[in-house]
C-alpha cells in the first residue's frame, strides 16, 4: 500500500451524512433508506442545503445489494447522479460501499462473499475514479461490528436467526466468526480498490462503547470488560494485531471513524442503557472514549456518525461539540465531526414512524419536503464559529497556508 500524505484529507471539520441501509428487516421488507428519506428524489436541493449550511464533506452510501442486483452485474448509475450533484456543489463525499445489505444470493456466514465484495469494490472504484480530482475516501463495509452481532445474536436482519428462541438483544457475543469474514472481505477489497485508484483512501467506521456491570453485582465487572473489549476486535483484525493469519496489517488501518450515541452505553446482563439525560456517572465522556482510540492506534481519526433524536438534537449536539473541543485540547487529531443523519428517515422496522433526527426534518405528507430544525441549526453555527480547520481543498489548491495549529490555538490544540 502506498505511504499516506500528511495532507489534509476533509474538507470540513464538520460534515454530515445520509442514512442509506439497505438490507431486507426482520419483516423481510428490503429497505432504500436513501430513497425512502426521499434523499434520492431531493438530491440536489440537500446538497445545496448542506453547502449553504458549511458542511462540506458528506457521507453517502452505495449500497452492495442495490448495486449489484444480480450476480455480477452492476448498476452505478444513482452513484454516478450522487457524485455528480456533490459536484455541482462544491461538496466532497465519503463512500460507504455496504451498509448491511448483500446481493440476495450470498449470505454472511459463506466465505464466497470475500471475493464477491472485492470484485463489487473494484468495479464502484473504477467508476468512481474518474469523478474525483483528490483522492477518494471509502468506508467499505460500514460498522462491521454491529453487522456482524445483528445476524449472529438477533432477528433484525432477513433472513438471519441470531436468536432463535427469541429472548431479546444480547451483547454477551460479538459475531466473531463473521467479523473476520468481514474483514478478509474488506482488505480483499482494499486491494482491489488500490489496483483499480492508488489515491484511494480508507476510513473504517466502527462504534465506541461503555460497559458496566449493574450496581451490587461485581462478580459481573470481568464480563464487562470483555464485552466492551469487543469494540477493538474489528480494528485489531484489520491491523494485524489479532488473527494476522487472514492479512491485516498496520497499513490496512488509514483513518478512524467512530460511531458515538446515547444509547451506545449499558450495563452487562440488564442491557439496561446508561441514561445521558439523567448524567448517570458511569457514562464514559466522549473525550475519553476518544483519547483511547488515539492511544490504541494512532490515526487519524473523526467521528464519522453522531446524533440524536427529537427534542434533544441541539443539546446533544452541544454536548458533542463540547467534548470534541476538550479532545483536541488533549491532543487527540480529531479531524471532523459528521452528524448523521443528517435528513431524517424511517424507522428501519416501522416504514411509518419517522425518527425525527437530524439537521432537517421530513414531512410525509408533504412530498417529503425538508423542514430545519431552527435549535440544532443554531447549535451548529456557534459551534463552527468556535471550532473549524481550513479545507483540504484550499490547502490542496494553495489558497492558503496550512497552520502548524488548528484555530483552536487558544486551546493548545495541535496538529499532527
Amino acid at each position: 500500500m502506498a505511504p499516506r500524505s500528511d495532507a489534509p484529507v476533509f474538507d470540513s471539520f464538520w460534515m454530515g451524512g445520509y442514512e442509506g441501509a439497505d438490507h431486507v428487516n426482520a419483516s423481510g421488507l428490503p429497505l432504500d433508506m436513501a430513497r425512502a428519506s426521499g434523499h434520492l428524489e431531493r438530491m440536489d436541493e440537500d446538497h445545496a442545503a448542506a453547502a449553504a449550511a458549511g458542511l462540506r464533506t458528506v457521507r453517502e452510501t452505495i449500497g452492495w445489494r442495490l448495486a449489484e442486483p444480480s450476480r455480477g452485474h452492476f448498476d452505478f448509475g444513482r452513484v454516478v447522479a450522487t457524485a455528480q450533484s456533490a459536484r455541482r456543489h462544491g461538496l466532497q463525499v465519503l463512500w460507504s460501499l455496504m451498509h448491511n445489505g448483500t446481493p440476495p444470493d450470498l449470505s454472511l456466514f459463506d466465505d464466497a462473499l470475500v471475493e464477491r465484495f472485492a470484485a463489487f469494490a473494484g468495479a464502484a472504484a473504477r467508476v468512481l475514479r474518474t469523478l474525483h480530482d483528490r483522492p477518494p475516501v471509502y468506508t467499505l463495509v460500514n460498522e462491521i461490528g454491529f453487522v456482524a452481532w445483528a445476524v449472529s445474536s438477533t432477528n433484525r436482519f432477513h433472513p438471519y436467526q441470531g436468536d432463535p428462541l427469541r429472548r431479546g438483544d444480547s451483547t454477551e457475543a460479538s459475531g466473531y466468526a463473521v467479523k473476520c469474514r468481514l474483514v478478509r472481505a474488506v482488505l480483499a477489497g482494499m486491494a482491489a480498490v488500490k489496483a483499480v485508484d492508488p489515491r484511494a483512501r480508507f476510513l473504517h467506521v466502527e462504534p465506541v462503547i461503555h460497559v458496566v456491570a449493574p450496581p451490587g453485582r461485581t462478580e459481573l465487572v470481568t464480563m464487562a470488560e470483555q464485552i466492551r473489549a469487543y469494540q477493538w476486535q474489528v480494528w485489531d483484525l484489520l491491523s494485524g494485531r489479532l488473527e494476522p493469519a487472514l492479512g491485516g496489517h498496520p497499513g490496512a488501518l488509514d483513518l478512524i471513524g467512530v460511531k458515538h450515541h446515547p444509547a451506545g452505553q449499558w450495563e452487562v446482563l440488564t442491557e439496561r442503557r446508561l441514561a445521558w439525560r439523567l448524567d448517570d456517572p458511569r457514562r464514559c465522556p466522549l473525550a475519553s472514549l476518544l483519547a483511547e482510540v488515539w492511544r490504541r492506534y494512532h490515526r487519524p481519526l473523526i467521528v464519522a456518525e453522531t446524533g440524536h433524536f427529537g427534542s434533544d438534537r441541539a443539546e446533544w449536539l452541544d454536548e458533542v461539540a463540547a467534548e470534541a473541543l476538550r479532545a483536541r485540547a488533549e491532543g487527540v487529531p480529531l479531524k471532523g465531526v459528521c452528524l448523521y443523519p443528517l435528513v431524517d428517515h424511517p424507522d428501519w422496522d416501522q416504514p411509518g414512524r419517522w425518527l425525527h433526527a437530524g439537521l432537517w426534518d421530513v414531512d410525509p405528507a408533504a412530498h417529503l419536503r425538508r423542514r430545519l430544525s431552527s435549535d440544532c441549526a443554531a447549535m451548529l453555527a456557534h459551534w463552527q464559529q468556535r471550532m473549524s480547520e481550513p479545507s483540504a481543498l484550499l490547502v490542496e489548491a494553495g489558497a492558503l497556508e496550512r497552520p502548524a495549529v488548528s484555530r483552536l490555538e487558544h486551546t493548545g490544540a495541535g496538529e499532527r
